[in-house]
């Protein structure tokens, strides 16, 4: 079903491989998220911390699974817009494709306000809002010259992460064992720090968003996403015991956990290039998130969920020039006139919303259509609804009204226009 049959659809160049693919991948997940979500998630789970990094990763490698089958029978841009609409109807996929626009817009504000906060705290607005004209200038030239800066990103953000993780597992300061709770930790504590962990895992969705520009998707698609988010959650894992080994439960309170470790483990010489490295990888995060944005966003823009200029593709640069363009500037507004905290829970509960619809959609897959198992998708759906009812009260709400919104903004367009075909 689409509303844009009385013109041809612009398509997107394929030039991407497995390998550039991945690394888009490894460029939105392996970000500010592991500099910044450890502390709030500490404070959260107390001595909990690593089985709740463990659920979180099981969510979302339910998730992944479920879109990367669907990508593969879907290969164009959009994500789970697309196969909502496919699977479930025109309204689900419209829903969304509305909580991964509105999250991730808020996730891009997050990781500019990171890079200012590490680099120039003073002036960490004025940094974020360079950081996104910047980064969508980059975004407009193509989709491959991004993924050239990226894998340069990611390059240097696992020097500096295997960096810290050497230095504390090497300090003798470490004391792993002595972590305790400052209260006692339950099962909606772990569950709460899952969901907040879950917004440094939620970048594979960029690769499955940019299905219109990888060669052969049906191939590439399915092979990227694990990979990714399996190198990921090493990384992950080691970098949470390293510190959890020398902060024990200082973490809960640090609000650079990763510079915090550097200095106890005996190195506060290197807190600078620890700095630099987190504005580094929030740097390579806000890059894929603005890419993933605009695609989804010329996904709805081709069928008017969005103002239909947003559909127009480059003719020399083969990309969705007025939608990045667009999402730039929401984007540099939010971050001018906003604060980091609170960005990660609003963000997760959108993303959750997201892959439940991913989830839901790839139970309706048939085997012919390559249906991952059926465990896959329920306890990936059942896994994002707990995780987004999980979070803080606050992003939960923020959350809920903003689907809302979308909800009847789509009724009242079909209230509008009831004639309409497809």
């Amino acid at each position: 079903m689409t509303a844009s049959a009385d013109a041809p659809v612009a398509q997107l160049r394929r030039q991407l491989g497995v390998f550039d693919a991945v690394v888009i991948g490894l460029g939105s997940m392996i970000g500010a998220g592991i500099f910044s979500a450890l502390g709030p998630a500490a404070a959260a789970a107390g001595s909990g911390l690593l089985p709740a990094l463990a659920v979180a990763a099981v969510v979302a490698y339910c998730n992944a699974t479920s879109s990367a089958r669907l990508a593969a029978r879907y290969p164009a841009s959009g994500g789970t817009y697309v196969y909502g609409r496919q699977r479930l109807g025109d309204f689900w996929g419209y829903l969304a494709g509305w909580g991964f626009v509105v999250g991730k817009t808020a996730s891009c504000a997050a990781m500019a306000l990171t890079i200012g906060v590490y680099l120039w705290p003073t002036q960490a607005h004025g940094v974020a809002v360079a950081a996104v004209v910047a980064l969508t200038a980059v975004n407009y030239l193509g989709v491959q010259k991004a993924a050239w800066l990226t894998r340069t990103i990611v390059a240097v953000v696992l020097a500096v992460l295997a960096f810290v993780v050497t230095a504390c597992l090497t300090s003798t300061g470490s004391h792993l064992g002595q972590v305790t709770d400052g209260h006692h930790t339950t099962v909606t504590d772990v569950l709460q720090a899952a969901g907040l962990l879950f917004f440094a895992f939620a970048g594979y969705a960029r690769i499955a968003t940019l299905g219109e520009e990888v060669r052969d998707p049906a191939r590439t698609i399915p092979r990227a996403i694990p990979v990714a988010l399996a190198i990921t959650l090493v990384v992950y894992t080691a970098v949470a015991v390293a510190v959890l080994a020398v902060l024990g439960d200082r973490l809960a309170t640090a609000t650079a956990p990763l510079v915090d470790a550097t200095r106890l483990a005996g190195l506060p010489q290197v807190a600078p290039a620890i700095r630099v490295g987190a504005a580094v990888a929030a740097l390579g995060s806000l890059l894929a998130l603005i890419l993933g944005v605009s695609r989804t966003t010329l996904a709805m823009a081709r069928d008017r969920h969005l103002p239909h200029a947003l559909a127009a593709v480059h003719p020399r640069f083969h990309g969705p020039h007025r939608a990045e363009l667009a999402i730039g500037a929401i984007v540099a507004i939010v971050a001018a006139t906003t604060d980091l905290r609170g960005a990660i829970g609003f963000s997760s509960f959108g993303v959750l919303a997201y892959y439940a619809i991913a989830n839901a959609s790839a139970w309706t897959l048939s085997p012919a259509e390559g249906r991952p198992p059926r465990v896959v998708p329920v306890v990936g759906l059942v896994g994002c609804v707990v995780l987004a009812v999980a979070l803080p009260p606050s992003a939960t709400i923020a959350g809920a009204a903003v689907l809302a919104t979308g909800a009847a903004i789509y009724a009242l367009r079909r209230i509008g226009r009831p004639t309409r075909g497809s």
